[in-house]
Formats: structure tokens, sequence, C-alpha cells
């Protein structure tokens, strides 16, 4: 049985007056039906613009998906047209979008925005859309649901916002929710309660979930899989355990260094990733991460590294993989 989302050398570029972007460039990863994947990387790294790109929502001009497959339930949605992605989109794959303060109509009521698209895709009449709207803010905490149904998005915090997000985004059963860093700009406390009520209502649902984020954190404890994503490709994919457990990539190791945990000394300092991410107009035929790398070697500036095996379903995209961990506890 094939996977219930299966991206193959997957390429999206935007073209711009100061060169071509290469923004996702060969982006291959697999997703089962009911299993949650971490997409991990700094800002800029194309984890959006992937999603996007499977959502069918990349702007021409300038954006614009150039190569590969995005194969749902064994469909390859790059050949579907405008049409036939709106039958898709809210429906079969949801997102729930980075920013809960913009992401909702301010001119419109909650209960429009939520029964708009049980209405298109259920056929569900206005009385039934509502209901089902009322059942759908009291599964993701919002109390006196009836009543705020007919409230504007101004009323609600950011907190109860990105609630009513994900309530939309489940709203008609989907098999696939991607939740593009959906705790942005919530406290820390807010962050954890919708990233439980997420993982639940997924599962609750029988829907897998894609989760977009920089915390590491949120994968440790909320994915099955991670792939590690740097400069418009992924460069380490294995499951969560094996990647904080056995890191295999210069970049994932930096990213693990460059947040505190509670195991280690008062004292110890972070060790964050010196420089700044490459400009994706001018990239060259060797290792992107190279200039930043503490474990660089000749060949990363003229070839760039195949993502390759490194272990029981651990792939790595770099030279000195096998000789990381060594490497790495010599110099501390």
């Amino acid at each position: 049985m094939p996977p219930l989302l299966e991206v193959k050398d997957l390429a999206t570029y935007f073209y711009t007056p100061e060169g071509v972007v290469k923004a996702v460039d060969g982006v291959s990863y697999d997703l089962e039906e009911g299993e949650t994947l971490g997409l991990v990387g700094e800002s800029g790294c194309g984890k959006s613009v992937s999603a996007l790109s499977v959502m069918g929502l990349i702007p021409w001009p300038p954006g614009k998906v150039v190569n590969g497959q995005i194969l749902f339930q064994g469909e390859d949605l790059r050949k579907y047209d405008t049409q036939e992605m709106r039958k898709i989109r809210g429906k079969d794959i949801s997102m729930v979008f980075q920013e809960p303060m913009t992401s909702l109509n301010p001119v419109l009521t909650i209960g429009r925005q939520l029964t708009e698209t049980m209405e298109l895709h259920l056929k569900l009449d206005k009385q039934a859309a509502r209901a089902r709207a009322v059942e759908l803010l009291q599964k993701v905490g919002i109390p006196d649901a009836e009543r705020r149904l007919d409230q504007y998005p101004h009323q609600f915090s950011g907190g109860m916002r990105q609630r009513v997000m994900i309530a939309m985004g489940l709203s008609c059963d989907p098999k696939l929710l991607i939740a593009d860093e959906p705790t942005t700009a919530l406290d820390v406390t807010i962050q954890a309660q919708v990233l439980e009520l997420m993982k639940n209502l997924c599962r609750e649902f029988g829907a897998a979930l894609i989760i977009i984020t920089h915390n590491l954190g949120v994968v440790a404890r909320y994915a099955d899989r991670v792939n590690v994503m740097y400069a418009g490709r992924v460069i380490e994919r294995s499951s969560a355990r094996e990647i904080y457990g056995n890191p295999k990539h210069p970049y994932t190791l930096g990213l693990l260094h460059s947040v505190p945990r509670l195991d280690e000394p008062r004292r110890t300092k972070l060790d964050p990733i010196e420089g700044q991410p490459p400009d994706l107009s001018k990239l060259d035929s060797g290792c992107a991460f190279r200039v930043r790398c503490r474990y660089a070697v000749e060949k990363c500036a003229t070839e760039y590294p195949p993502l390759v095996g490194v272990g029981d379903n651990h792939l790595a995209a770099c030279w000195e993989s096998n000789n990381l961990a060594a490497r790495a506890k010599a110099r501390a």
C-alpha cells in the first residue's frame, strides 16, 4: 500500500530580478496514514515553501514548482488543475497557517469562516454546518461556543485564534493536516496546550500531521519522524529518537547545541551556529552549509554530498557523517 503522501525530487523556484531563488531544490520524503512528521530548520530553509507546494499555493509570478512529483494517495497533485486542487484543499489536505493574527478574515465572523468550507466540501446546509462548527469549537476548548461563533477575530486572543484555525483545518475530516509554525507568537504555556490539542485531535480524526517548526522541543515530543532542512534541501532524515540521540549532520548537531537543556549543568553555555544561512540565488556546487561548518573538508567545497543511509532508516547528506561523533567528541 503506497504512503498517504509521497514527495519525490520536489523543486520550487522563485524568479526575481536578482536571480533565481531555489527555495526548494530536490526534496523527497513520504508520510504514512496517522503519522506525525516534523520539518525542522532555520527561517528561509524551505520548510513553508515545500508545504505550500503540496497545497498548490505557490503564487505565480514569481514562484513555480519546476520539478518533482507530489503523490497524494497515489495521485500526482501536480497534474491537477486549479478547480481539482480546490476540491482537495480544505477537504483532504488542510493547513494551519503560520500567523493566527492575520490568517483569519477580519470582516467575517468566526462562524462564517468555519461553516463556509463545510457547506462547500461536505454539502451541509447552514443549520447543520453551524451545529458542527459549535461542536468543533467545543473540541478545541473554546467556551460558550454558540455565542462566540457570531464574534469577529479581533475579539479572540492569539491562542484562541490558533484554536479556531485548528478547528477550521479539521472541519472536513482531512486525511492530512499541515501545521506551519502553529505556536508562533503564543505564550509558552499556550504553546503546549495547542500542540497537545492538535496531536490529540489528529489522533481522534485519524489524520496524518506535518509540523513545520524550528523548535526542537516540539519535534522531540510530537513527531514520529523528522526531516531536517537546510538551504532548500533535506540534509538529514530519521526517527525523532535517532535524530536526538545520534545526529549525523553538523547542522543538526548545531541545532541541538543551540538550545538549553535541563540535563546539562546550569553554567553550561549555549553553542550557537555561527554565520548566516546562504543566499539561495547564489548557491554553488558544494555543500551549502560548509561556510558555517566546523567539520568541513576540502571535498565539501566542490561536491554536494548525496542523502545516503548512515544507519537503520537514517539518512544524512554529509561527507563526514560517519566521523562526526568522534570529531565532535574530540572538539569538546
